[in-house]
């Protein structure tokens, strides 16, 4: 704040043979279920070869001619404006769009990043800043009085009321569940490390710091526990066991333990073996124990116990 960026990711690499883009598997999918054909892009696609501007005249008579395409705008952006785009970015014709809608919203926040005028002439302008900086590009600039437009309701008013979770409040006042003696600790299945951020590099072979997959305890727990750094302990939830080193951490506080996320992934080296490193938390993860409404899991609070193993981490 105030600068608001996007960053349009470019293409790094060809894709390996007979594999298509997420775009074109959708827009297949749409065409084989005879909701969108030729007769959809035959205008548009005409109109993107004389330019955006054309373009966004014939897209704007050809949504208010047929409504419900706009159920599918983006297949049909991608149909039609996608192929005028560099390669590889086909699939971005669905960010003009995005352009399109945010300069005519909020004009005066485009204008100060340098994108106003005429509309469609300033979404162009946008565009085409974002499609050329592939390291991202401040697309408005706001101040304080933008943050309430934010807020549709009559003057700005924030609905707190949420009858869904009225009565989940109401048990607060019970305080928290007395602790399971058979599971003492609290662990947090899949925190985000600054080695696991990324689970598309799936070679634990990069990770340089501290141990791999480790469980991080507090300082406290350890002495009890009588464990330390680089120890082997066994975790167990009420859905598994598994065995994991331990990190003695500062960070932690006593009763809490924790597991990062992404690791326990399989991949195949390239001699063909399999391998995998680290613990899944979601194996640990009891799905008994999950949120009222949504049904997702507390990965967050898990209860489990920890006993120290007689074999050290390098047996």
């Amino acid at each position: 704040f105030p600068d608001n960026a996007f960053h349009l990711r470019q293409p790094l690499f060809e894709p390996l043979e007979g594999t298509l883009p997420e775009a074109e598997i959708f827009a297949r999918l749409l065409e084989a279920l005879g909701v969108l054909d030729d007769k959809d892009y035959r205008l548009l696609r005409r109109a993107a070869r004389l330019g955006r501007t054309a373009f966004s005249a014939a897209f704007v008579t050809k949504i208010a001619l047929k409504p419900k395409l706009m159920n599918y705008v983006a297949v049909l952006l991608y149909r039609t404006l996608g192929p005028t785009l560099p390669k590889g970015m086909e699939s971005a014709a669905v960010v003009w769009g995005l352009c399109l809608l945010f300069v005519q919203a909020r004009p005066e926040m485009a204008k100060r990043a340098g994108f106003g005028g005429m509309l469609p002439v300033a979404a162009n302008r946008l565009f085409d800043a974002m499609l050329k900086q592939p390291s991202g590009v401040v697309f408005s600039r706001s101040d304080f009085e933008d943050s309430w437009q934010a807020i549709g309701l009559p003057e700005h008013k924030i609905n707190l009321h949420i009858p869904e979770m009225l009565a989940e409040l109401k048990t607060l006042a019970e305080g928290p569940a007395a602790a399971d003696p058979e599971y003492p600790y609290i662990l947090a299945a899949g925190e985000r490390r600054s080695e696991t951020t990324n689970t598309a590099i799936r070679d634990s072979s990069w990770h340089r710091q501290g141990i791999y997959g480790a469980l991080r305890v507090s300082s406290q727990d350890a002495e009890l526990l009588e464990i330390q750094t680089g120890d082997n302990v066994r975790l167990t939830t009420a859905r598994g066991s598994v065995d994991v080193p331990v990190e003695v951490s500062s960070m932690m506080q006593p009763g809490n333990i924790s597991l990062p996320n992404g690791t326990g992934i399989r991949y195949r080296r390239a001699d063909g073996s399999e391998v995998k490193n680290g613990i899944a938390p979601n194996e640990l993860t009891d799905n008994s124990r999950r949120d009222f409404l949504a049904g997702t899991p507390w990965h967050k609070n898990v209860p489990a116990r920890i006993e120290k193993l007689a074999l050290p981490l390098s047996a």
